[in-house]
């Protein structure tokens, strides 16, 4: 069975005349008669009462209508909606981020690109970037913002910029006033940190075997608000990026002389998966200014 016998079942049911609706589809009578003829037969019941000239739909020929009549605007709204998608000026970008990127940075992000296309909507998701891959290489994803974790083909990831990582101790903690600090004068501090698996974590361990530390955990969260509050509530310290837009009045966030303690933000997607006009341009977008990022 083809598309284009519904095509031509519903238009002569609309039109109940063979040579009007033939002249609709631009198709010759014969073409028409015969193509019907085969959907009737596979449907299995005639769907016109045939009088010289004059056709008609019968009692099943009404009933199939409803349905074809149902399944087309089904096609055609699908084919219109995906249509609406494509359209750079008005698609739509599923986009994964780190929980860490959501207080400022998305918000000012998304908000940026939007004043120059402010009918592109967006679909958002955060969590650690092992979760963000795995729902990126699903599809569920366009593009994620995420940490340099094992990336392997077909993932792609292309740095965008690197920030500062900061100790973040109580206002009344005894570090609270220090334009600085290392690690090794922080060793022997209870420390809150995000769980096992998440980037930050990973980049943290990284930098206190770099210093030769072991930190004593007390307490691990799954958001950086969250390990904030913790630390504001004096129940230890941590390292964390600068929280912009979380409430900071509690705590103290204080540079590190040594190591060297950033992390590396970047773009990942799929290669070879096709991307929406408007996921290009977003994609390209964040490209164009990621040293404002930063």
């Amino acid at each position: 069975m083809e598309w284009q016998q519904f095509e031509y079942f519903q238009t002569l049911a609309r039109m109940q005349h063979v040579t009007h609706a033939a002249e609709a589809l631009s198709i010759s009578q014969s073409a028409l008669s015969r193509s019907i003829a085969r959907f009737e037969d596979e449907i299995g019941v005639p769907l016109f009462e045939r009088q010289g000239r004059s056709i008609r739909l019968n009692k099943y020929g009404h009933i199939f209508l409803k349905r074809v009549d149902s399944m087309m605007k089904e096609f055609y709204e699908g084919k219109q909606e995906i249509q609406d998608l494509l359209d750079p000026e008005q698609g739509e970008v599923s986009l994964g981020f780190l929980h860490t990127l959501s207080t400022n940075l998305i918000p000012d992000l998304i908000a940026s690109f939007r004043s120059n296309y402010p009918k592109i909507n967006f679909q958002l998701g955060q969590g650690p970037s092992h979760t963000l891959l795995e729902h990126l290489q699903l599809g569920e994803f366009d593009l994620c913002l995420i940490a340099p974790m094992e990336i392997k083909p077909p993932i792609q990831w292309r740095q965008l910029w690197s920030e500062e990582l900061f100790v973040i101790v109580p206002k009344d903690h005894k570090f609270s006033n220090n334009q600085n600090i290392t690690l090794e004068e922080i060793a022997d501090e209870s420390f809150i940190h995000l769980k096992k698996g998440f980037s930050l974590r990973m980049a943290i361990e990284q930098l206190f075997k770099e210093a030769g530390i072991t930190p004593k955990i007390t307490f691990e969260g799954e958001e950086a608000d969250t390990v904030a509050g913790l630390v504001a509530a004096g129940l230890g310290i941590s390292i964390l990026p600068n929280l912009k837009g979380t409430d900071q009045s509690k705590i103290s966030q204080i540079r590190v002389r040594w190591p060297k303690c950033q992390r590396t933000i970047g773009i990942a997607w799929v290669e070879g998966r096709y991307l929406s006009p408007a996921t290009q341009k977003f994609k390209q977008f964040v490209l164009d200014h990621s040293y404002e990022l930063g």
